[in-house]
């Protein structure tokens, strides 16, 4: 695992993390394995990585996939257990991964809401090197590893290796392209309206960029179905989809 950064340039930690789940679905799925990179801008990075037990059978599709399987995860932590360090270790730090957007990021606070632990992204650049990588080059993390870094990646679908090979790909991204070198202004320059890309600009506000009204304002479904939206509210989005969901649905009482 390496993550010597070329490019982007830190002014505060930079957290990088990969998951491994049960499933696909940030809502009801669970996590078996998290590592988390940490860099600083100055002194050496640290990695903290652990087993999770999700507390359920682990499906032969998912362990397919990464590996890991029920009996990898009896002896391991659920993630309550973990959940303080984890949020310690994340307070207060940028965070980075290869598709965590759509994701990671919705699965961890899901999981950091059933233990019970705040966990705030108010203030945090999220550098997703997959939103990066699929604006340029539509492809997985192994490609991205070989079309960036002229290697094959190695030990895909294992947490600590794919958590270093995603900082790589990132930190290499900033320099083909040219991109800003602080996550604050890389931030802007990739997320358009929200981290998991829910909504997109349009004249006349955020616009839906999934579900029945994919292209409709937000502002326009609130006034005409604001239950919609509530009940998005009531599913696992991000706080920043759930902040612009809120504003909206005031906007909208403000207005009637």
């Amino acid at each position: 695992m390496t993550a010597a950064l070329k490019n982007l340039t830190l002014s505060r930690r930079l957290a990088a993390f990969d998951l491994e789940s049960t499933g696909v679905d940030p809502a009801t799925d669970r996590i078996v394995e998290v590592a988390v990179l940490t860099l600083s801008p100055v002194g050496p990075a640290s990695l903290f990585h652990s087993r999770v037990n999700p507390g359920r059978p682990i499906p032969a599709a998912a362990t397919a996939v990464h590996r890991i399987a029920d009996a990898d995860v009896a002896g391991a932590p659920r993630f309550r257990e973990i959940a303080a360090e984890l949020a310690r270790r994340l307070d207060g730090c940028d965070l980075a991964g290869f598709g965590i957007g759509g994701f990671d990021l919705p699965l961890l606070a899901a999981e950091f809401a059933r233990s019970g632990v705040p966990f705030h992204m108010a203030g945090r650049a999220v550098l997703d090197a997959l939103a990066v990588f699929r604006r340029w080059e539509p492809r997985s993390l192994s490609a991205a590893v070989a079309f960036y870094l002229g290697r094959e990646h190695a030990g895909a679908h294992s947490a600590t290796q794919d958590v270093g090979a995603a900082v790589e790909v990132l930190d290499e991204q900033v320099r083909r392209y040219g991109l800003p070198v602080t996550p604050d202004s890389l931030h802007a320059a990739i997320v358009e309206v929200d981290v998991a890309g829910k909504f997109r600009r349009a004249d006349g506000g955020p616009a839906f960029a999934f579900g029945k009204y994919a292209g409709r304002l937000l502002g326009d479904v609130a006034a005409s179905d604001p239950g919609y939206l509530k009940w998005i509210l009531g599913r696992a989005f991000l706080p920043d989809v759930h902040a612009l969901v809120r504003a909206a649905l005031a906007a909208a009482d403000t207005a009637r």
